[in-house]
């Protein structure tokens, strides 16, 4: 498995006040497996830990396993293998059966389509799972004010998604997701549906989100410039495999294989052969 060291807890709540996270609240997976029909391995005996607080970033091209790998820790697909913790709860256990369903994970997540519902303004989509949930009116108030605030869009409140553009529309659905206080913010290509000058722009503010925010993070893009400007780890996938797992500057100089060198930054492979010197020469020229 691959480890990486902790962190101090995070800071209470959305903004610093609400309620604290206990510490410990790692994320591990654990020989995560997920076959598609026809025995294709979609996750190949996964493990990887993410230390609470962190941003990590599963990287790799279309059909490599992140965006199922994801989806597995979100308990939209149920795996064939594998453990998923985040501290103490267990999410799923294949061997024993456990496999909590979405809404009992406390995981926040945020899609590629945003994912908002279009006839509710921008208080209602926050205020949706909060009022399932069974949250105080005034608590939920407060909430969404704080959220809102959070990632820019205070006083947009009574706004339509119609109404917004799709940079404020990415901000809604973050915190849609963050409102709840989850444990772990799972993201799968949130930026993907922005133009290139708002999306460099977002990245930089998603990540100083999420440093305010002090939620573990793991986020899904195919994108090697985003994976090595936002994260504190990334891990890199290829067909189901973890090809490596490390800080951004570590997968840059040091790729661990072949795959990794050509799928991260501009790379040229030069053909070499092992030379070794005649028996009874010094090998000097």
């Amino acid at each position: 498995m691959v480890e990486a060291g902790t962190v101090s807890p995070a800071t209470n709540g959305i903004d610093g006040r609400l309620e604290s996270r206990a510490s410990g609240q790692d994320l591990v997976i654990h020989y995560l497996v997920k076959v598609f029909q026809g025995g294709v391995y979609a996750v190949n005996h996964v493990s990887l830990t993410v230390p609470e607080g962190k941003f990590a970033t599963l990287l790799g091209p279309s059909g490599c396993g992140k965006t199922t790998t994801l989806n597995c820790v979100a308990g939209l697909e149920q795996p064939d293998g594998g453990r998923i913790t985040v501290g103490s709860a267990v999410l799923t256990d294949v061997e024993r059966r456990v496999i909590l369903p979405p809404e009992r994970r406390n995981l926040g997540m945020v899609f590629q389509s945003y994912a908002l519902w279009p006839h509710m303004t921008v208080y209602d989509n926050l205020a949706f799972g909060l009022k399932l949930h069974k949250v105080p009116g005034a608590e939920i108030r407060k909430r969404i004010a704080e959220a809102l605030e959070l990632v820019g869009l205070g006083g947009l409140e009574k706004r339509y998604p119609f109404q917004l553009s799709g940079g404020q529309q990415q901000r809604v659905a973050l915190a849609r997701a963050v409102v709840a206080q989850p444990r772990v913010l799972l993201l799968d290509e949130p930026l993907s549906n922005l133009d290139a000058k708002v999306r460099e722009q977002a990245r930089f503010w998603l990540r100083d989100f999420q440093q305010r925010l002090g939620i573990t993070t793991v986020y899904v893009t195919h994108d090697q410039g985003e994976a090595l400007a936002i994260s504190d780890l990334v891990a890199v996938m290829s067909a189901g495999h973890l090809l490596q797992y490390a800080p951004p500057k570590d997968v840059y100089e040091r790729p661990a294989s072949r795959f990794v060198a050509g799928f991260i930054g501009q790379t040229s492979f030069l053909r070499s052969s092992w030379w070794r010197p005649a028996a009874g020469r010094s090998g000097h020229g």
